[in-house]
């Protein structure tokens, strides 16, 4: 194959060696379980009585093989984009004029955290939508996670994800998409806006952080609900950001431990379903389907990618664009806020051209998880907004003359 020929689109399946099922199995019926305090529930961590029982389900309740098999229901492919390899899910709609779109997870979730999507958001007739609101959908493993590659060097940042994904859509023959993310993939979908702005119709995304800036007349405008906010999110940095200093400093020792234990791994993760989630659910499990739970931390105990995607907040917090002012975006975008989203109105703007701001009463961190069917009517009705304006001959954003 020549130096500039395209890279080769390779169908992929999931099929995880049964000597690897056996040994999660054997690994997790010899855990040596922590003591824990006492009377301190979750206010020190997962509780190991809690812990037990879903480790107990995932080594002799949870059919790993049935979510493998209808995880493989779905187009799989591979290939190599940015310098990477990159494993993604690609599901066209039958509908002609459906709109693509890249769905983008975070940490820690999964391309298998969209599966709940995936029926409505390409065939809308038949889960009671309109057809004109059909996509075709793109659903990677973002590089460091499930079952791409690592990133191939060191100083491979969010902008470099960025890139590598925009030359995927171009491998699939994709010159104009729309695409959605939400946790880390909520700084990765507002990039490739910045990056491909002819090429991205719109950004939606969930789990937006807003920092404070330096204005003071927009600082000074925040209303008392938006001033909580800021302050929830100060308390979320003390209280909960431990996973993130230490992914973002020493992510080869968090590594040693959860790629050799899967209790240790099942706990990294179970943590963050239980603080971010819907506030209303006292356990992770009443929040997402446990079954949905183990996928996910499966998909990183099979593929061992707890060091590797650890090593992207490293990545990160080391990359002198995170911090450096950068020109407001351009693509038109749509946040939606859950509950436990600390995203404020006015910051946002600061940043991002901000068309669209819906704030739902239910729901959490994981939406396509928790709240499917909230995040697929945000989503159709979002980019309708987009297919609309262009029909009409006008642009986006202003009036009919």
């Amino acid at each position: 194959m020549a130096d500039n020929a395209p890279s080769p689109i390779t169908p992929f399946r999931i099929e995880v060696p049964q000597r690897d099922l056996d040994d999660l199995r054997d690994r997790l019926q010899r855990t040596r379980w922590a003591p824990e305090v006492p009377g301190t529930g979750w206010k020190r961590g997962v509780p190991t009585g809690y812990l037990r029982k879903l480790a107990d389900h995932w080594a002799d309740g949870f059919d790993w093989r049935a979510r493998e098999a209808e995880l493989n229901e779905l187009p799989q492919f591979t290939t190599t984009a940015g310098g990477t390899r990159l494993h993604f899910l690609h599901v066209r709609s039958a509908e002609p004029e459906a709109t693509p779109l890249l769905l983008l997870h975070g940490w820690p979730g999964s391309f298998a955290g969209f599966h709940h999507l995936v029926g409505p958001l390409t065939d809308p007739a038949a889960h009671g939508g309109d057809p004109a609101d059909a996509f075709h959908l793109v659903v990677p493993s973002l590089p460091g996670y499930g079952f791409s590659g690592p990133p191939p060097a060191t100083g491979w940042t969010d902008g470099s994800t960025a890139a590598a994904l925009t030359e995927l859509m171009s491998l699939l023959g994709y010159e104009h998409y729309g695409v959605h993310g939400g946790d880390v993939g909520a700084f990765i979908a507002p990039l490739m806006g910045r990056l491909a702005p002819e090429n991205v119709t719109g950004v939606h995304v969930n789990s937006l952080l807003t920092f404070p800036v330096a204005d003071p007349p927009v600082m000074g405008s925040l209303t008392g609900r938006e001033r909580e906010r800021l302050d929830g999110m100060k308390r979320w940095q003390e209280e909960q950001g431990a996973y993130m200093q230490l992914q973002a400093t020493r992510p080869q020792t968090i590594a040693a431990a959860l790629h050799d234990s899967p209790a240790g791994q099942l706990a990294w993760i179970v943590e963050k379903f239980k603080d971010w989630t819907d506030p209303a659910a006292e356990t992770p499990d009443e929040a997402v389907e446990l079954d949905d739970i183990l996928t996910d931390v499966s998909v990183y105990w099979f593929t061992g990618t707890a060091g590797p995607s650890a090593h992207t907040y490293f990545e990160r917090f080391n990359d002198p664009a995170m911090w450096a002012p950068e020109p407001r975006g351009s693509v038109p975008t749509a946040v939606a806020v859950f509950p436990t989203d600390f995203s404020i109105r006015p910051l946002a703007e600061k940043a991002h051209r901000v068309v669209r701001w819906t704030e739902f009463e239910r729901g959490g961190h994981f939406p396509s998880l928790e709240t499917p069917d909230l995040l697929t009517d945000d989503l159709r009705k979002f980019f309708r907004t987009l297919r609309e304006p262009v029909s009409r001959g006008i642009t986006y954003g202003e009036p009919a003359s």
